[in-house]
C-alpha cells in the first residue's frame, strides 16, 4: 500500500493515539467495536495493520503492539528511495527542457522576431539570466552608474557571471568613472576580475547595453525603465558591438588604485564638467552624464569656481572662454 499525505495525516491524528492505547493496555480485542468495519477508527486501525505496528495473537482473539523500530525502515526507506528517484528524474527532465530552451532562445523567433520588447523587471531579469546562462563565447556589458544599476549587483548576479566565466566565457564590462567610488561596484568588480573578467571605466555617459555572444543585444526601451528592447538582427547587433568597442578603447582599466591613474581620471572628470558647463547643461543633466549625484556635481562646479577665482557661473564661463578652455585640452589625438 502506498503511503501519502492522507495516510500520514490519519496516522498522526488517529493511529498514533490508538497505538499508544494498545501499548498501554497490552493489546486490543479483535472484537472491539471501535475497530470494526465502518467504525470511526477502522481506517486508523487498518493503517496500523498495513504498516505492521500491530499483529494478531496466536489465539486470534487479540491484537498486540509491535516495536516501531522493527517496522520503521519498511515504511521510511521505500519513501526515501522513491524521493531520490523522483529528484533524479526531475533533474533529467530539467536538463531535457534546458536543451530545448537553449535552441529556442538562439532562434530569432524566440522573442518575436529581430526586434521585440519585454516588460517588467522580473521578466527582464529572468530573460537576461537565461541568456547569460546559455552564453558560450562572450558577454559585453555597458552599465551607466545609477542606483538601479548598483542594486542589480547582488550576490545572485555575481554568482551567475562568475559561473559564465568559469565556463570559459569572456566578459568585458564598461562603467563610468564614478563607479570607482561605489563600494558595491568595487566588490563586484573584484570578484569578476578575479575570475577573468575585464572591467574599464569611461568619463562619458552611455546607455545600458548587454550583448551575448554577439547574437543578441538588450538595450533600454523608450517606454521606460521597466521595458527593454531585445535585438537579434545581426546587422544591428554588429553596430552596437562596434559602438561598444569604440568606447572600450578609450576607457581606463578598473583594476588599479594607482595615484597616477586616479589623477588622470580626476582630470577627465574635470574636463567633462567644463564641457557640461560650456554646453549650458542643467545640473541634473550634467550630473547624469558624469554618473554622479547632483550634489557631487555641484561640488565639481564649486571646485572650478575656486580654481578660476570667480564667484558665479557666468564669471566662470567668461573666464574659461577668455583663456580658450574647452574641456578637450587633454584629449588624445586618437579621440
Amino acid at each position: 500500500m502506498p503511503f501519502g499525505q492522507h495516510e500520514r495525516a490519519v496516522f498522526e491524528e488517529q493511529s498514533t493515539p490508538l497505538y499508544e492505547e494498545i501499548v498501554t493496555s497490552g493489546g486490543i480485542s479483535a472484537a472491539d467495536a471501535r475497530i470494526a468495519e465502518r467504525s470511526e477508527l477502522h481506517e486508523a486501525f487498518h493503517l496500523l495493520v498495513e504498516v505492521g505496528l500491530v499483529n494478531k495473537s496466536d489465539d486470534g482473539v487479540h491484537w498486540r503492539a509491535v516495536d516501531p523500530a522493527a517496522v520503521q525502515a519498511q515504511v521510511v526507506a521505500p519513501l526515501g528511495q522513491q524521493g531520490a528517484e523522483l529528484i533524479a528524474e526531475s533533474a533529467h527532465w530539467a536538463q531535457a527542457f534546458s536543451t530545448l530552451s537553449h535552441a529556442w532562445r538562439r532562434s530569432p523567433s524566440a522573442v518575436g522576431g529581430p526586434f521585440a520588447e519585454i516588460r517588467g523587471l522580473d521578466t527582464i531579469g529572468n530573460f537576461l539570466g537565461s541568456l547569460v546562462s546559455d552564453a558560450e563565447i562572450e558577454l559585453l556589458t555597458a552599465q551607466p552608474q545609477d542606483l538601479r544599476g548598483v542594486k542589480q549587483l547582488g550576490a545572485e548576479v555575481g554568482a551567475r557571471d562568475i559561473a559564465a566565466l568559469k565556463r570559459g566565457v569572456k566578459m568585458r564590462t564598461l562603467y563610468q568613472h564614478a563607479a570607482r567610488r561605489g563600494a558595491d561596484t568595487r566588490k563586484y568588480v573584484a570578484a569578476v576580475t578575479a575570475a577573468g573578467a575585464e572591467v574599464r571605466t569611461l568619463d562619458e555617459f552611455f546607455n545600458r547595453l548587454i550583448v551575448v555572444d554577439r547574437r543578441v543585444a538588450i538595450i533600454p526601451s523608450h517606454e521606460g525603465v521597466h521595458t527593454a528592447m531585445v535585438i537579434s538582427d545581426r546587422s544591428m547587433v554588429g553596430y552596437l558591438v562596434d559602438m561598444f568597442e569604440r568606447h572600450w578603447e578609450r576607457a581606463r582599466p578598473f583594476t588599479s588604485s594607482e595615484t597616477s591613474l586616479m589623477r588622470d581620471i580626476a582630470t577627465e572628470q574635470r574636463a567633462m564638467t567644463i564641457r557640461m558647463l560650456l554646453e549650458g547643461r542643467a545640473d541634473p543633466a550634467g550630473a547624469k552624464r558624469l554618473g554622479v549625484s547632483p550634489r557631487t556635481y555641484a561640488g565639481y562646479v564649486a571646485d572650478l569656481k575656486s580654481e578660476f577665482e570667480v564667484e558665479t557661473r557666468f564669471q566662470l564661463g567668461y573666464e574659461m572662454g577668455k583663456r580658450g578652455i574647452s574641456g578637450r585640452e587633454t584629449d588624445e589625438p586618437a579621440r
